[in-house]
């Protein structure tokens, strides 16, 4: 059984029709970003949650990742995955759940979230992107 070390949340926005309204492009672009405190323990277990609100045309894709810092940096990509959407002109909110296993031995680390995708869909909200520590062992 493992102990619980940390556990923060990022809200760019908490309703749907409330976010930023900015088109995604094949640039990723942050949507959140948290800083976990693992204490020194050796491989903590980081577990991530998160959701995003899109709004665009039936058949648009798109790719949510998770990367370990503050930037961009396709070698610290922990998490990726790809999507469809799936209603013509609607709110749709895509939710994902994640793990880092590899997490690094510090005192804390930043993760952050980011999406990319076709020009025809739109950031609409909500936006939260939530993780928390805990060791693997008793």
């Amino acid at each position: 059984m493992g102990f619980f070390l940390d556990m923060r949340g990022s809200t760019n926005s908490s309703q749907t029709g409330e976010g930023p309204n900015i088109q995604l492009g094949p640039v990723p672009e942050r949507f959140g970003l948290i800083t976990l405190r693992t204490f020194l323990v050796p491989s903590p277990i980081v577990t991530f949650s998160g959701s995003i609100g899109l709004l665009g045309e039936l058949g648009d894709t798109y790719a949510v990742e998770i990367v370990r810092g503050a930037d961009y940096d396709p070698s610290e990509v922990v998490y990726r995955a790809e999507g469809v959407l799936g209603a013509t002109g609607a709110n749709e909110t895509q939710a994902f759940n994640a793990q880092d296993l590899s997490a690094p031995w510090a005192i804390q680390t930043v993760y952050s979230s980011y999406i990319s995708g076709v020009s025809t869909t739109v950031r609409n909200g909500p936006e939260v992107f939530t993780g928390i520590a805990s060791t693997p062992f008793l």
